[in-house]
């Protein structure tokens, strides 16, 4: 009874006095959440020694990395765990308005970043000048999901320490200059779900340890030096979505395997030496939205299950060795279509197919097609965008053709046999692009350069005509012209001074005309790579060398 009593009087002491533990439990709750941790100096002084190693920073980024504090979150691109006051997140990128080579940062990555334990995420991107190898330290980095070192200076072998980090899911090392093969180790990193490797030096094949990745979803090595054959078991990577192996050396055939990678967006094998025909089994890939095979030595006639896929928008198997004829399926096929090129093959057209005419599409591509004739009229020309049907033999129809083009940017109709004065054509006013070179155009120059003409206007190639007239004064309006060429003409008169009001020009041909008169002096002065009259003599072995690149 006595012992009933005491746990009786106990609970109602506990009872009187909770309401002040309690509240002094939660005030202590809010304190701790309003002042969190304070930055580890073991990962200060990690972040400091990568400051270290940068000698030039004018991106202006680090300058923020002063005090004691690196969590407190005036340390640009820092971020912590607000509980343990430990770096878990690291993001320097080169700002969205740095398109100035001006902006960057030169030096390497320090050994001492591989001491941030907590780390989850490492962003180094487009700064440009960071140089050197991949740290081996940074195989310690355990906790790391994503290393993202894009557009950068790195160099050396891709370390294979880096197959060692067992929670990565993103891996981008695209954008360098890594040389070497692509370490079998990474088949290791079994949570991955994105890699790219694209745009280095790197040489070799695919790793067949890379079977093992089987949650990948994009897998990018393009503009490479890879080369074997495209491994069988990447059909078995059904999580894939992007494949993107464009410019290497892979030989072969395309792998039936892939047709059963029903989640894949993109196909992108282009110029590479792949060789056969397209496996039947590609119409299969109903998610496909993409699909680019050119530039290699594909043969044989284009499947008609290609006309199966539902999805795809834009279509590229130009530069290859397809035959006649062209599948009779695609004109109740692909109803996604957007964009198609089928230049440089063994087609014989004659025509462009009335399935290509009908459609609203905003890219068409038919150069070296041996179309004939008088050019076709679009039944939706307001969709285009770009056009290209050079190296044919049209003969007829350039002055209306391009009059319904609203939204026309490029144009391309060279190496044709068209014979018009080229005051007639009704050019869009928001083409950029414009190449007519290697026909039969007569009249005058002024009627394509002009200020209806201009506004947009960055690349005209009209050379190889019958042009006559001089060159017309340059206003504000050309300020965009970056490339002029008009070769091979009957342009006469003299150059006019105005044409130094084209700041951004980077090719300008005239030769070939019955121009007189001098180059005016602001079109070159301050070029450093020119010396010869009418600039002081050239001297010394640099300065011929300059002037024979």
């Amino acid at each position: 009874m006595q012992f009933l009593m005491w746990v009786l009087n106990l609970c109602l002491i506990l009872s009187l006095h909770l309401p002040t533990i309690c509240g002094q439990t939660q005030e202590k709750s809010e304190l701790d959440e309003a002042a969190p941790a304070a930055c580890s100096e073991v990962d200060r002084a990690a972040l400091l020694g990568f400051k270290a190693s940068v000698l030039k920073d004018s991106t202006d980024i680090l300058s923020s990395w002063t005090g004691k504090d690196c969590c407190g979150g005036n340390w640009e691109g820092v971020d912590c765990d607000p509980l343990t006051g430990r770096v878990n997140s690291l993001i320097l990128q080169r700002p969205a308005d740095g398109k100035q080579l001006s902006v960057f940062m030169k030096g390497i990555l320090s050994p001492s970043l591989g001491n941030l334990h907590f780390l989850q995420v490492m962003v180094i991107s487009g700064l440009k000048r960071i140089g050197g190898p991949i740290p081996e330290s940074f195989s310690n980095l355990s906790r790391l999901t994503q290393l993202v070192l894009e557009d950068n200076f790195l160099q050396g072998e891709i370390p294979s320490s880096l197959g060692n980090l067992p929670m990565l899911q993103i891996l981008s090392l695209s954008g360098n200059y890594f040389s070497g093969q692509i370490p079998p180790s990474l088949g290791n990193l079994r949570n991955l779900q994105q890699l790219s490797l694209a745009r280095n030096s790197l040489t070799g094949q695919i790793p067949t340890t890379f079977k093992n990745l089987v949650n990948l979803q994009s897998f990018d090595v393009s503009f490479n030096a890879l080369s074997g054959t495209i491994p069988d078991f990447i059909g078995k990577l059904q999580n894939l979505t992007f494949l993107t192996l464009t410019s290497n050396q892979f030989s072969g055939q395309i792998p039936v395997s892939l047709g059963g990678l029903v989640k894949l967006s993109e196909l992108s094998l282009g110029h590479n030496h792949l060789v056969g025909q397209i496996p039947l089994q590609l119409g299969n890939l109903k998610s496909l939205s993409i699909l680019s095979l050119d530039s290699n030595q594909l043969t044989g006639q284009i499947p008609e299950s290609i006309s199966q896929l539902q999805n795809l928008w834009n279509l590229n198997l130009s530069r290859n060795v397809f035959a006649d004829p062209l599948p009779k399926t695609f004109s109740r096929g692909l109803p996604s279509l957007l964009s198609i090129d089928l230049s440089y093959n063994n087609f014989s057209l004659g025509t462009i197919p009335e399935w290509i005419i009908n459609r609203e599409l905003s890219s068409v591509y038919l150069a070296g097609c041996e179309l004939r004739g008088k050019l076709p009229n679009f039944t939706r020309p307001d969709s285009l965008s770009s056009i290209d049907l050079s190296d044919n033999y049209f003969t007829d129809g350039l002055a209306d053709f391009f009059a319904k083009m609203s939204s026309l940017e490029l144009a391309k109709i060279s190496n044709n046999q068209l014979n018009t004065d080229v005051a007639a054509i009704k050019f869009p006013d928001g083409l950029s692009t414009i190449d007519l070179h290697a026909n039969q155009l007569y009249g005058s120059l002024s009627s394509i350069l002009n200020n209806k003409t201009s506004k947009f206007l960055e690349v005209i190639d009209i050379s190889n005509n019958q042009i006559s007239g001089s060159i017309p004064e340059f206003g504000t309006g050309f300020l965009n012209l970056k490339v002029l060429n008009i070769a091979s003409n009957k342009i006469g008169g003299q150059i006019p001074s105005s044409i130094s009001n084209l700041a951004k020009l980077e090719r300008l041909d005239i030769s070939r005309n019955q121009i007189g008169g001098t180059i005016p002096t602001m079109t070159y002065a301050h070029n450093l790579c020119l010396c010869g009259k009418p600039l002081p003599p050239c001297k010394g072995k640099n300065q011929r060398k300059l002037m024979s690149q």
